[in-house]
């Protein structure tokens, strides 16, 4: 599809750029913004409305719909897989975010998600916690760390994926219905393209 191709109404153009590391970032250790008492917590074989409020209050504004759509049995599949892993961002006692680590595929982590409660975005906790989680993932020492972006989501994610030590690979534009359409997400978010 074109850049400037007509989108049919009910739909969405969607950029997304897929980036990868193969190696450690020689970056320093995280550092938290002075005076933020803060906590990140694994979730072990979290509940299911507990990740959906994790999933639904960070990816609403970017129109994160994907596991919105999965029944109760298909997502707790997913989020209690012990290959999978769900780390929550407090800041004092309140989730502030949260980032997972999908290990399903040998060789490889994907950061499958990430991302602050909007409320939090803008405090400099983000790249504390990116840089947290890219450790975290290397402690298992994969060929390969990976995440992809989209054009609806925060203004600054790939810069700060690419700051964090990413590269971009691939970058491919589809056309998908538009969530608010079909009622996963609600009619009054407004869509960044």
């Amino acid at each position: 599809m074109t850049a400037d191709a007509e989108v049919p109404l009910g739909k969405l153009r969607m950029v997304i750029t897929s980036l990868e590391m193969h190696a450690r970032p020689s970056h320093g250790p995280a550092h938290l913004p002075a005076g933020t008492k803060a906590a990140l917590l694994r979730a072990d074989n979290p509940t299911v409305s507990f990740y959906r409020y994790l999933y639904n209050t960070v990816g609403e504004p970017w129109l994160w719909y994907d596991r919105r759509a999965f029944d109760d049995a298909t997502l707790t599949g997913i989020i209690q897989d012990p290959k999978v892993e769900i780390y929550v961002l407090y800041v004092s006692g309140v989730p502030a975010g949260y980032g997972e680590l999908d290990r399903r595929k040998d060789g490889e982590i994907e950061l499958a998600y990430f991302g602050l409660m909007p409320e939090f975005i803008g405090k400099g906790l983000g790249r504390y916690f990116l840089t947290w989680i890219v450790d975290a993932a290397w402690r298992y020492e994969p060929k390969r760390l990976w995440v992809h972006s989209c054009n609806f989501d925060h203004p600054e994610a790939l810069r700060a994926y690419q700051r964090a030590g990413f590269t971009p690979f691939d970058q491919e534009t589809i056309v998908i219905e538009d969530p608010r359409v079909s009622g996963l997400i609600p009619e009054h978010v407004t869509a960044r393209t």
